[in-house]
């Protein structure tokens, strides 16, 4: 009886509360719905007018064919990025407000499964049921409320936790040519973090639907997708939903840090991401600058990649976002620019990948911004002979590459024997994570030498 008069009570408060918020919503007009007039289709860009009362980002519905939101506000018009659509769109088609922002769709089911902004599950096509929504871009987490990077996120991969470390909260980018192992290092660091209370979020821009399944199943052999999420924008999605997918990601990623988890995101990759709002930039009319990139796209990045960070309550989001580079070229307009924003770079060489160098990473051009702030003492001591001696190392290959090692001094081969031994100990191939006692250990020789 008790109980049946508890939920009566709280059925009762629930229809009172309902009630309050629409006399609210009619006491601020907020009942109110325009209705526009589709004037201009271009693509996935539909401008239309009739639109008053319109805000920016707000969710319009086009004549039940299409979803969009408000991307750009006119004196004549309103412009509007379409995400989802059923049929084609026609000039005169009726175009609805919603009063609503533009908001993602998420499910806490989803963890371990393939999800996209909608809230579908993309291995069965469904929709969950119990959604929650999320803003596509949350504002960023101000500076009071942040606290210095200090812990280290492990890889597993002796060349990163030794030499350029990677810190919980901190952005490191991987940039490289095409199939240098870029993915890789983002799957290592994945399966890598298996019992420590971490969760992990790939986000796939822009690949194929045989890519992505393929990275799950990786990840499911390896029982790293109780702790994953991949969130998708396939190649043949919509520019918009690429666009907002990271930034969607990166709300999730929000949603578990102030549960009080670690989170990393891998970003997969952001080259394909900048020329999605390329695409969308030159459809909607904006300037053009650099490589036909419109003004904004240096603030388009720095704001995404800005919600990386060491948060108060002792959760992080740590961002490792990819980049795709042609010929080696670090220096190209997009790249130029996140390396700016990030902590440092782990730069892939094609060179070293065909000499079979796994990873294949540029040691000499890498860096971690943050370096030994984010290693305990006995890695950062480590770390710096490391780092110092193959650096030493590499700059004597190159020069001597074609010389006769018998012709040269006793001093200048050992030098070069310990460093082809370390540069040996560095190679580690896919899926076989090292410990941090592991990697001491393989280098521990530098110690005794010295000791010696």
């Amino acid at each position: 009886m008790e109980k049946e008069t508890a939920e009566q009570l709280f059925e009762e408060d629930y229809v009172d509360q309902m009630l309050d918020d629409k006399i609210k919503k009619i006491n601020y007009h907020h009942n109110v719905y325009d209705v526009g007039k589709v004037i201009q289709v271009k693509d996935f860009i539909i401008y239309a007018n009739g639109l008053e009362n319109v805000s920016f980002y707000e969710k319009v519905n086009i004549d039940n064919k299409a979803i969009g939101y408000v991307m750009k506000m006119e004196s004549n018009c309103v412009v509007i990025a379409v995400l989802k659509q059923t049929d084609k769109i026609s000039i005169g088609d009726s175009v609805y407000q919603s009063n609503e922002e533009y908001m993602g769709e998420f499910s806490t089911d989803a963890l371990g499964r393939i999800i996209d902004i909608f809230g579908e599950d993309k291995l069965t096509n469904k929709k969950y049921q119990n959604i929650i929504k999320l803003k596509v871009e949350e504002d960023n987490t101000p500076i009071m409320e942040r606290t210095p990077v200090k812990r280290p996120l492990f890889t597993g991969i002796a060349g990163i936790d030794l030499i350029y470390p990677i810190g919980r909260g901190q952005r490191q980018l991987i940039i490289g040519d095409k199939k240098t192992g870029k993915t890789q290092l983002c799957l290592d660091t994945i399966v890598n973090q298996r019992g420590q209370n971490i969760i992990c979020i790939y986000v796939a821009i822009g690949k194929t639907k045989k890519e992505v399944k393929e990275i799950y199943y990786e990840l499911l052999k390896r029982n790293a997708m109780s702790y994953t999420i991949i969130i998708t924008a396939f190649y043949d999605e919509l520019a918009p939903v690429i666009t907002l997918t990271p930034y969607y990601a990166l709300s999730v990623a929000r949603f578990y840090m102030l549960q009080g988890y670690d989170v990393l995101v891998c970003i997969d990759d952001l080259k394909r991401h900048a020329d999605a709002y390329r695409e969308i930039s030159l459809i909607s009319m904006k300037s053009p600058g650099r490589d036909a990139y419109p003004a904004d796209i240096f603030y388009f990045h720095s704001r995404l990649l800005e919600k990386g960070c060491q948060y108060q309550n002792g959760a992080s989001i740590t961002i490792l976002p990819v980049v795709e580079t042609t010929g080696g070229d670090i220096t190209d307009y997009i790249s130029t620019n996140i390396i700016s924003i990030t902590d440092g770079q782990i730069v892939l060489s094609s060179k070293n990948f065909q000499k079979g160098e796994r990873p294949a990473i540029d040691y000499g051009l890498s860096v971690s911004r943050l370096g030994g702030a984010v290693q305990e003492a006995e890695m950062k001591k480590l770390g710096a002979t490391v780092r110092q001696k193959l650096l030493s190392y590499l700059e004597t290959r190159d020069v001597y590459e074609l010389a006769n090692v018998d012709e040269m001094s006793k001093e200048l081969q050992d030098k070069i024997f310990e460093g082809k031994k370390i540069l040996d100990n560095l190679i580690q191939y896919k899926f076989s994570p090292l410990s941090k006692q592991e990697i001491i250990n393989k280098f521990v020789f530098l110690g005794e030498k010295k000791d010696g």
